[in-house]
């Protein structure tokens, strides 16, 4: 894994097989870094509670089940998902983040479920018509299912953040457990589904919170969030 590997291919530019190909192996390799990510939080944290625990578990079988997925559809395109390495350490170069949280839990929560793949709500569903656009209603299928699956994801780590943080709001539990340099603005795609985050269960205001939110390179500030 690299930083600044190949960039992702627009979702206009899905006409050709290798385009497609390219794309299902950087969803595929962020879908086994999410795998990963979830085998740590379940060997670091053996402390949280069980639900959260199981809660775990069944999303990691579920990033398991995507990752596949996405391998079968670049093998049917005749490539292999090796032909596209290096790959990006986007996820996991977060970890450090995390580590040095004082409530490890809650920020993996954030991280992972209220910023990661609250993202992908957005990205999900612009490449399942991207591909569809192209084509390629297979992968569409795909990324269909990934999107669904992810608003489960998203409810999951909001009900969980919600019975381990005091504050009285999601927009507040989120801002004081999300990890520097993660924050709102990492939260979303160029196509914002404001639905897909209503389905998980997200609060009006921390939907508009994250709607509205602009990253330092946006407002020409550095440091914290």
């Amino acid at each position: 894994m690299v930083a600044g590997a190949t960039p992702l291919p627009r979702p206009g530019r899905l006409g050709t097989r290798e385009a497609r190909a390219r794309a299902l192996a950087r969803f595929a390799h962020h879908e086994l870094q999410a795998v990963e990510l979830f085998a740590y939080a379940l060997l670091r944290w053996p402390e949280v509670p069980k639900g959260l625990s199981l809660d775990w578990y069944a999303v990691l079988l579920d990033e398991q089940r995507h990752a596949a997925l996405y391998l079968e559809r670049i093998e049917a395109l005749g490539f292999r998902f090796e032909a596209f390495a290096p790959h990006s350490d986007y996820l996991w170069k977060h970890l450090p983040a995390i580590e040095a949280s004082e409530d490890g839990p809650s920020a993996f929560l954030a991280a992972m479920g209220l910023t990661l793949e609250q993202a992908n709500l957005d990205f999900s569903a612009l490449y399942r018509d991207a591909f569809a656009e192209a084509g390629d209603s297979e992968s569409a299928a795909v990324c269909a299912l990934v999107h669904r699956e992810e608003i489960g994801h998203v409810r999951m780590a909001a009900r969980w953040l919600r019975e381990l943080r005091p504050e009285p709001d999601d927009r507040g539990r989120y801002e004081a457990s999300v990890p520097f340099p993660l924050s709102a603005a990492r939260a979303k795609g160029r196509r914002f589904e404001a639905a897909a985050r209503r389905a998980a269960g997200l609060s009006d205001d921390f939907i508009e919170h994250v709607r509205r939110a602009r990253s330092s390179q946006e407002t020409g500030r550095s440091g914290s969030s």
